[in-house]
Parts: structure tokens; C-alpha cells; sequence
């Protein structure tokens, strides 16, 4: 209950209420265009409103508190075409399904996921709470596309969506899967590869054995990625590992 409270106190910024108002236009759009039932609605809804608390939030206990910066602004349209693929995957369980606009808005989320962090290199706004964001928004969209896919391969593609918070949960008792990990490109390309084969697999495009195949290989990739940067982590915990030197990053970070 205090943790719901601590929510509910904050008053929402105004980039998160600037959010919350370009989420719901979005709806209104889906709605005008494609058409949402109860369950897209109250799926944005929910959406919504967590994502101005938990941004709300974030930006109020942020050390060092800036601006919010363009890079972040990048994060948070990504983050409005998120709450549009998660009403659509809720209105596709209800029986109406919009693959093509499904398609659309994870397709240019997943172009904007490229765009934000060169803003941030950029314009010299890189910061810890815009790292955090993005992989928030990252972490959330392969879950509701692992949800989406999971309706036609099987339940076990939700291990990909589940990966990440169940190295959060990890990370209670061993607190030192919350350290810092060096910057890698492997990761980078593990963690990208994964939105993409769910795309290609919820849109249809390939055939049912090629999309089983493609997330196999895919989970495959991501248990190896989370896999070494977990024995990296044990390795520095047991003093046996180099350094983190220059930026660095957490598995286990959360809003």
C-alpha cells in the first residue's frame, strides 16, 4: 500500500502528462481508423496511466535533475506507439485482430529505438534516467509482442518477454546482478534482433514452422546474452573480473 501511495501523491510532470495526452490521441485514432474494442481501451487506459506514474516518478527522485532533453522526447513517442501495440494485442485476444497496424506502429517504434540514443550522443543529453527509460520501453514492447506470438507458437515464447524482469526479480536476493555491465555490442544486437524476429512472427509475413524456427534461435541468443552478462556480474562480485570503465549499464535497473 505505501508503494501505491507513493505513486499516487506525485503530481505528473509535464512531459508525462504531455505523454499521457499523445497516448490517448493515438487511441482516438486507432479507434477512428481501425476501430477498439473494451479490452484495447481499457488495456491503453491502463497504459497510460502507469507510464505517467512511473515517469512521473522517475523524473521527481532523478539525480542529477535536468531537462527532460530531446532524446528522451524520441523515448517517449516510442513509448505512445507502445501503448498503441499493446491495446492492439489486447484487442486481438478479444477476436478482432489489426495485424497491419500492429505491423506499423512496432515497426516504427523499432526504428525510433535506433534514433534516441544517437539524439543523446548527439546533443550531449545522455543520462542515467534516459538509459533507464529506453530500456523500460524496450524491455516492455518485446514482452507484449512475446504475448502476441505466444497466441499462435505457444506459451513458451513468453520466456523471451519475461526475460528481463525475471533478472530484475533476480536481483532482489542477489543484489549483485544489479551491477554495472560495460557497454556491448552483442547485447545491443541480441536485445534488437528479438523485436524484430517478434515482428516478422506477428505479422504473419513468414510461415508458421520459419517463425517458430527464427524466435527459437532468437530466445536461444537472449539466453546467452543474459547468461554472460550474469557470470560477468559473479566474476566482479568474486573480485575476478576488470573494471567497468567509462558508461555502463544495469540489467536489473528499474523506474
Amino acid at each position: 500500500m505505501a508503494l501505491i501511495n507513493s505513486y499516487v501523491t506525485l503530481s505528473p510532470r509535464p512531459e508525462a502528462l504531455a505523454g499521457a495526452v499523445g497516448q490517448t490521441a493515438l487511441l482516438l485514432l486507432l479507434d477512428m481508423t481501425a476501430g477498439l474494442g473494451a479490452a484495447a481501451w481499457l488495456a491503453g487506459a491502463v497504459f497510460t496511466v502507469a507510464t505517467c506514474a512511473l515517469l512521473t516518478r522517475a523524473l521527481d527522485t532523478a539525480t542529477p535533475s535536468g531537462p527532460f532533453g530531446p532524446a528522451n522526447s524520441v523515448t517517449l513517442c516510442r513509448t505512445t506507439l507502445i501503448g498503441g501495440v499493446t491495446a492492439l494485442v489486447a484487442e486481438s485476444f478479444a477476436g478482432a485482430p489489426h495485424t497491419a497496424a500492429l505491423a506499423i506502429l512496432t515497426s516504427v517504434a523499432l526504428v525510433l529505438d535506433a534514433v534516441d540514443g544517437r539524439v543523446a550522443r548527439r546533443t550531449g543529453t545522455g543520462s542515467a534516467l534516459g538509459a533507464r527509460f529506453d530500456m523500460e520501453a524496450d524491455a516492455f514492447l518485446i514482452l507484449v509482442l512475446s504475448v502476441q506470438v505466444a497466441a499462435s507458437l505457444g506459451a513458451w515464447v513468453l520466456l523471451i518477454g519475461a526475460m528481463r524482469y525475471v533478472f530484475v526479480a533476480g536481483a532482489r536476493p542477489l543484489p549483485w546482478l544489479n551491477g554495472p555491465l560495460p557497454p556491448s555490442t552483442a547485447r545491443k544486437t541480441v536485445a534488437a534482433l528479438q523485436g524484430i524476429v517478434l515482428l516478422v512472427a506477428a505479422s504473419g509475413l513468414a510461415p508458421p514452422a520459419v517463425s517458430a524456427a527464427l524466435v527459437t534461435g532468437a530466445l536461444a541468443l537472449l539466453v546467452w546474452s543474459f547468461g554472460r552478462d550474469a557470470a560477468g556480474l559473479r566474476r566482479a562480485r568474486n573480485g575476478e573480473g576488470e573494471p567497468v570503465v567509462g558508461p555502463a549499464c544495469s540489467r536489473a535497473a528499474e523506474f
